[in-house]
């Protein structure tokens, strides 16, 4: 068996014919005491396999509270980093360093930095989606799951800025009142989405309720039945009394809706042309093989600055406590 190191620091590897990845996998965890996070986006396989399956606040919260000595993280890097800094002192791996996100790439940190001082008047809410960096330049972090809670909570005179998505930004201003200034970044997968198409799929299916992410433009929002976080969402599917659903968000979470709604009908959303591009190709990156190799040979593992670790820790704290308060 041959072993490569690429020098992006992930491993690939010739295994043997047959080899169970599943079973090495749950065996590895177990030996090094390790815990398996994965995103709602995943691959079917990968969340099978996984310890635990959430949105980013509930994936964050995991992070918190484990004992596990090792995490490995089936997301987008953003969110192995985020582990990292809510557990400085345990390791934490990552199956593929290139699985990165579009959203948290629309964000650099020295413009952003740039544009905080020029509005030094401003607390910054920066959803989770974002570089530690970014975290680090911000007051308070949040999720899709709890955006408007942390909005409400400031005062109403309170200037803000959000970042780095205006499709949620935007969604938060309609539904609070709030004036914010927002930074013009967005998820490539959630804005991919033709509303001429979702029309005619929901024309086609005129039963089916038409369920949206935030992240999504203003103008599929506004044709919504229901609106919500990737957790909100699955709840709502669990919860509605309607048998079928068109899901406008990546196509990962279908799996869960249908394993908890066996008897339901979940349709993805088409995108605004012939590729697969509600699948967010980052995400897809991760596979049971990688994640067998990191648990392996504990690579790659998310490494940061400790002075970095430690400003980007403060309001991811905060967001905590806040969701903690309001539970």
């Amino acid at each position: 068996m041959k072993t490569v190191l690429y020098k992006e620091g992930w491993l690939n590897l010739k295994h043997e014919p047959g080899i169970d990845f599943v079973q090495e996998i749950n065996y590895l965890k177990k030996k090094k005491n390790a815990v398996l996070l994965a995103h709602y986006y995943q691959n079917n396989d990968i969340q099978d396999v996984a310890d635990y399956i959430g949105d980013s606040l509930g994936l964050a919260q995991e992070a918190k509270k484990t004992t596990a000595d090792i995490i490995l993280f089936a997301g987008v890097h953003f969110m192995a980093e985020t582990a990292k800094i809510l557990n400085p002192n345990k390791k934490v791996l990552i199956p593929d360093l290139k699985a990165g996100c579009s959203l948290a790439d629309s964000c650099p940190p020295e413009q952003f930095k740039a544009f905080k001082e020029a509005h030094k008047d401003h607390v910054v809410i920066s959803y989770i989606n974002c570089t530690a960096e970014i975290k680090a330049l911000s007051d308070i972090i949040c999720t899709s799951s709890n955006a408007l809670r942390i909005v409400e909570s400031l005062p109403k005179q309170q200037k803000i800025i959000f970042a780095p998505d205006k499709n949620l930004g935007n969604y938060i201003v309609k539904k609070t009142g709030r004036e914010m200034i927002l930074w013009d970044g967005a998820c490539m997968v959630h804005e991919i989405f033709d509303l001429e198409k979702l029309i005619k799929l929901k024309i086609q299916h005129p039963d089916a309720e038409v369920i949206a992410h935030p992240e999504c433009e203003q103008k599929i929002l506004d044709y919504a039945d229901f609106i919500g976080s990737t957790t909100a969402l699955l709840n709502y599917t669990t919860g509605s009394f309607a048998k079928k659903f068109i899901v406008v968000t990546e196509t990962g979470i279908l799996y869960q809706m249908q394993k908890n709604n066996p008897d339901k009908q979940f349709i993805a959303a088409p995108p605004n042309n012939s590729c697969a591009c509600n699948e967010c190709p980052y995400m897809k990156r991760n596979t049971l093989e990688k994640i067998y190799t990191a648990l392996k040979y504990e690579e790659p593992e998310i490494t940061m600055d400790e002075r970095l670790m430690t400003a980007a820790l403060k309001p991811m704290l905060r967001m905590l406590e806040l969701s903690e308060k309001a539970v």
